[in-house]
């Protein structure tokens, strides 16, 4: 089916360029492609900080900010979103995750405006267990506007499978479409060889992200591989407690935590294609891209036999352990995964495929 060209397209999320995450890939790589196929794309989003400049274009997309507040925190609000849909001329909205209370705004002002919407989920977990106890009650409470969603986006068989019975809508509602697993090394360089004693934990500084259980392990490591030494990479609240517990578990010397800027994609791909081994010992991913990032670098996974990251051992694509494991378990799956041959080649979900099947649900909804 064809559509005419020059169908506005907006993408609201809470978070966008240069801000970078899992949900922020995601638009950072369809919604060019998407522009591509011929659709106006505007991505309508926050800044918490005043410092961003509140409209730029950007790979063929415009970004438009608007102030969000409070600045530190994640549940922020941002009043000019509602504004900015009822006062603007759009054929479709494509609204990004549900966590904030920028998403109510944006389909209350879509279904208020008659303009048809989509929703993509984009769910994970939270530092605060008031916060994670409180999404079902979330979710229940934007039921009656998701109704009117005339497409629901899960990004995995998990959300899929998990998601209707917490709304309360029919699971034929929901569509499955897939994160891209791609990313580049550096094309005028060669490719970094395998450290076979490198541990790569990727994720923001979270206590559910689990880095912790891979410090509480290294212990046992030590007795198998002596030059073992493992590499958190993220940023977040949780950094001083994770160098606390690596001097209480005297592998301080073995243990690194840094981040990479998220514009620097290039340095991502070459840290995490060094690494042995990349961990995920998350309590809770919908679908997590930097897994699949590593798993496009043809790097061993091992992850928490949880939520999506649950889906992925059932593919064959990772090692899963379960979440309550002990750090002598961890540790014995550690070294049998250093251990074991590189991953075979295997198809992943690439994002020409995701933005593909982006414009042509953009293109059943906008027909009727």
């Amino acid at each position: 089916m064809i559509m005419p060209t020059g169908v506005r397209l907006l993408l609201v999320a809470p978070n966008a360029f240069p801000v970078m995450g899992g949900l922020e890939t995601h638009l950072n790589e369809v919604a060019p492609r998407i522009a591509r196929a011929g659709f106006e794309v505007t991505i309508l989003t926050t800044d918490r900080t005043g410092l961003l400049p509140t409209a730029e274009l950007r790979d063929g997309v415009r970004i438009e900010r608007v102030r969000a507040y409070p600045s530190r925190s994640d549940y922020y609000f941002a009043p000019a979103i509602y504004r900015r849909i009822r006062q603007g001329k759009w054929d479709l909205l494509h609204c990004h995750a549900y966590q904030t209370l920028v998403p109510p705004l944006a389909m209350l002002a879509a279904a208020r405006s008659g303009i048809p919407f989509v929703v993509t989920f984009h769910s994970g977990g939270h530092g605060s267990r008031l916060r994670n106890r409180f999404r079902s009650t979330q979710l229940r409470l934007l039921s009656p506007l998701l109704r009117h969603a005339r497409r629901l986006i899960a990004v995995s068989e998990f959300e899929a499978s998990t998601l209707p019975a917490r709304l309360g809508v029919p699971a034929s509602r929901f569509v499955i479409i897939p994160n891209g697993a791609e990313i580049e090394l550096p094309a005028d360089q060669p490719a970094p060889a395998e450290d076979p004693g490198l541990v790569l934990s990727v994720g923001r500084l979270e206590r559910y992200k689990g880095h912790h259980l891979v410090i509480a392990a290294l212990p046992h490591v030590l007795a198998d591989i002596p030059d073992i030494h493992l590499l958190i990479v993220g940023s977040g609240p949780y950094e001083a407690e994770l160098r606390r517990l690596a001097e209480s578990y005297e592998v301080a010397d073995r243990v690194e935590i840094r981040s990479i800027p998220p514009t620097d994609r290039s340095g991502m791909a070459s840290t995490v294609a060094r690494a042995g081994l990349v961990t995920l010992l998350s309590a809770y991913e919908g679908n997590p891209v930097s897994v699949m990032e590593a798993l496009a670098l043809r790097r061993r996974v091992l992850v928490a036999d949880t939520s999506g990251l649950s889906e992925l051992g059932r593919r064959g694509l990772a090692h899963v352990i379960p979440l309550d494991s002990s750090p002598t378990a961890i540790a014995r799956a550690i070294v049998e995964q250093l251990r074991s041959p590189a991953p075979a080649d295997f198809r992943l979900p690439t994002w020409d495929g995701c933005a593909a099947k982006l414009v042509e649900l953009y293109r059943d909804v906008l027909t009727g």
